[in-house]
């Protein structure tokens, strides 16, 4: 028994231990109400699921065959107020459950504008294979694999994907929502702490998928004006030209700058995805057929 209690302990330990830079560690508005979603949706979910298995282990033990004192009658009856709680609880449970989703859900809409002391942060982000690329269209500068947001100021993503269907996400922010090809989608998320969350795409795309990862980076209102100027100091201008090397098939690519960005880059690159490589000539044909690429 005391070997059991131990296991337990640890294994419990090592679940908590894991719940860190994930959903279970907000670091954000929405986050944190996901996270109550989840545990809220347990609870009640727990309220069923608890006396069931208690009660069919009293069962059990009750109407064991070592036991005469129960009364095992053999006659078919049917007792009405006993079938009206055994469905009534679970129906309840149901429509409760169903209730606090359905206006959790919609209070959560990935395009809902989140309530912030400053003006939002528009940030356009296009998944590549097997990359991140995100573009400040009001600052006019672009990361690869790297995210940096002042803390406070909600953040207003477009996104899309220059390939297969990929799935943007950032646990301790919440809300993960899917990049398509020559499709647009729309995100708000909003960093209350300064540090570094571990973002990841959640849709297998390739050989590359494991390695598709990001840092976004909560930093100071005023830290982030020092890392625009610093970006645009340094590096590269990210033009066609550019865009279409970026574009090619790469793993494990370390966070890398643009100084400035082809206006409109983020339109086009949808406008490209739709014309398909052939009539647009961006981003290559070397990209194996994804049953070719592990899928």
């Amino acid at each position: 028994m005391r070997h059991a209690v131990l296991a337990l302990v640890l294994v419990a330990a090592v679940t908590l231990g894991a719940c860190s830079q994930g959903v279970l560690d907000p670091q954000g508005p929405i986050a944190a109400a996901q996270r109550l979603l989840l545990i809220n949706s347990t609870a009640i979910m727990l309220v069923v699921v608890v006396p069931v298995i208690v009660a069919t282990l009293v069962f059990a033990w009750w109407y064991r065959s070592s036991n005469t004192r129960a009364n095992r009658s053999t006659d078919e009856s049917y007792e009405g107020r006993l079938e009206f709680v055994v469905w009534s609880i679970p129906a309840l449970t149901v429509i409760l459950l169903g209730g606090v989703i359905w206006i959790s859900s919609h209070q959560l809409d990935p395009r809902a504008p989140i309530p912030g002391s400053s003006d939002p942060l528009r940030v356009d982000v296009v998944s590549l294979d097997w990359k991140w690329l995100f573009i400040y269209p009001d600052q006019s500068v672009a990361a690869v694999n790297q995210l940096v947001v002042p803390t406070g100021t909600p953040v207003k993503f477009r996104l899309t994907s220059a390939t297969v269907m990929n799935s943007f996400f950032v646990p301790q922010l919440g809300s993960q929502i899917y990049t398509m090809g020559g499709m647009i989608t729309h995100l708000n998320l909003l960093a209350d702490k300064p540090g570094e969350y571990p973002g990841f795409s959640a849709n297998f795309s390739g050989d590359g998928f494991a390695e598709m990862r990001f840092v976004v980076k909560s930093v100071p209102a005023g830290d982030f004006n020092a890392w625009i100027e610093q970006v645009r100091g340094t590096g590269s201008a990210l033009d066609e030209a550019r865009y279409a090397e970026l574009a090619k098939p790469s793993k494990a690519v370390p966070p890398a700058t643009y100084r400035s960005v082809e206006p409109k880059l983020f339109e086009r690159i949808i406008d490209w995805t739709v014309a398909g490589p052939a009539k647009s000539g961006i981003g290559g044909a070397s990209r194996p057929p994804l049953h070719q690429a592990g899928g």
